[in-house]
């Protein structure tokens, strides 16, 4: 039995996603539940699990292709007996290559169109050319024509001398597509979009067309926090299987400062100003596809320990790209470290509607009056991005300073002082 692929619902307001990858090829046996492909939206990459098992007869759309919710994708064949017979997994190097560059296979003649994707390829002008009349195709020849992606039916003999012949969804056998170029200046690659770049370029616009968004800078002395941890990070790593890190002092850091100035926990509502009252932070972390923001729920719940196994838990699912729409949905307050990619000082843009969003940076050891004398210490930059339309400059300046204070002294956060 013939059972299609659907395009699942996917979340609250996403009504399309981009085939990212097929997981599995044409001909190729899969279980049930077992990941047939990757669909991206503009918020997280999802894999379309088989609804039964069977063997994968048909892919409707090749990667890259935009597909709506509810859309088939592909077909997949129940029957194990008619799946055995026709030899399942078997799968000739023109579908393997179809996979990768999502050009659909060349199949016989006879095969059905809702079996299959067909996609007719002329013959080899050098092969026609050269080839004897009346000499019937050998099958050394016939096995190097499938492989090329050309039907065999469409070469008529067998040419003493087979031209090489371009690989199918090469630039020699499909018209150039605006994938690449030459400009007088140099050759350029054009590259569509991914929807979760689009979802990117569309927040950060709309932060900047819609939040009135200023930045205030300081900088905090980290001694003290680099001393702690280096005192117990051997007990910490044994007692709770993680090494203490220096987000979870920024995110208690940050939870103490929301208290006392609520304006940056807030929303914009119209003309009404919502103040949070719970503590969900936003950590950006890099996923290869594009920066992403999962939530920390209930951080001024968490100790230490939870607050390093969480963010190290939602980084983890980010780089696998099992991020879901729950770890991105809310978020009261949003942080972000620039640091680890070496940057000593940016200005964040707020992950609307949110209100504030703290920028960490690099550390670096250098020369700072401690009293009537020069030290070494490590010192880090700190940006504070506020909609100044919900916080004026006092309470964000405010708020910075109650940072560095608790980071400066961090027996205060362990004390809730």
């Amino acid at each position: 039995m013939a059972v299609e692929l659907n395009v699942p619902t996917l979340g609250e307001s996403i009504s399309e996603a981009t085939i990212a990858k097929w997981l599995k090829r044409v001909g190729e046996a899969v279980a049930a539940d077992e990941a047939i492909a990757e669909l991206e939206t503009d918020k997280v990459t999802v894999t379309l699990p088989a609804p039964q098992a069977g063997v994968l007869t048909a892919q409707h759309h090749p990667v890259g292709s935009t597909v709506r919710v509810g859309d088939s994708i592909g077909t997949l064949d129940t029957d194990q007996h008619a799946a055995a017979k026709e030899g399942a997994g078997a799968v000739s190097p023109a579908t393997a290559a179809s996979v990768e560059t999502g050009v659909a296979p060349v199949v016989p003649a006879a095969a059905s169109p809702a079996t299959a994707v067909t996609a007719p390829v002329a013959p080899s002008p050098a092969a026609s050319a050269s080839a004897p009349h009346g000499a019937p195709l050998s099958p050394t020849t016939r096995r190097h024509l499938r492989e090329q992606g050309i039907d065999p039916a469409t070469v008529a003999h067998d040419p003493p001398t087979l031209a090489p012949v371009a690989a199918a969804g090469s630039p020699a056998a499909a018209p150039p597509t605006p994938a690449s170029s030459a400009s007088p200046a140099g050759p350029e690659e054009v590259v569509p979009m991914s929807p979760l770049r689009k979802r990117i370029a569309e927040r950060l616009v709309q932060a900047q067309h819609t939040a009135a968004i200023l930045t205030t800078f300081n900088e905090v002395d980290l001694t003290h926090v680099t001393a702690l941890r280096a005192r117990y990070q051997d007990e910490f790593v044994k007692k709770h299987g993680i090494k203490l890190g220096f987000m979870s002092f920024f995110v208690r850091a940050s939870v103490d400062a929301l208290r006392a100035f609520p304006g940056l926990n807030a929303e914009l509502r119209g003309e009404n100003i919502v103040y949070k009252k719970f503590y969900d932070i936003g950590i950006a972390v890099g996923s290869g596809k594009g920066l992403v923001v999962p939530v920390l729920r209930g951080a001024d719940r968490l100790g230490f320990a939870e607050i390093e196994k969480a963010i190290a838990a939602l980084a983890q699912k980010a780089k696998d790209n099992k991020l879901t729409l729950l770890d991105l949905a809310g978020g009261t307050f949003s942080i972000t470290n620039g640091g680890i990619y070496g940057s000593m000082m940016s200005t964040p843009l707020l992950n609307m509607p949110q209100t504030g969003i703290l920028g960490m940076h690099n550390i670096l050891r250098r020369p700072v009056a401690v009293g009537e004398q020069i030290e070494i210490r490590p010192m880090m930059y700190l940006a504070l991005s506020y909609d100044h339309r919900v916080a004026d400059g006092r309470e964000a300046v405010q708020f910075l300073v109650h940072i560095k204070d608790r980071l400066e002294q961090p027996d205060r956060l362990l004390l809730n002082l």
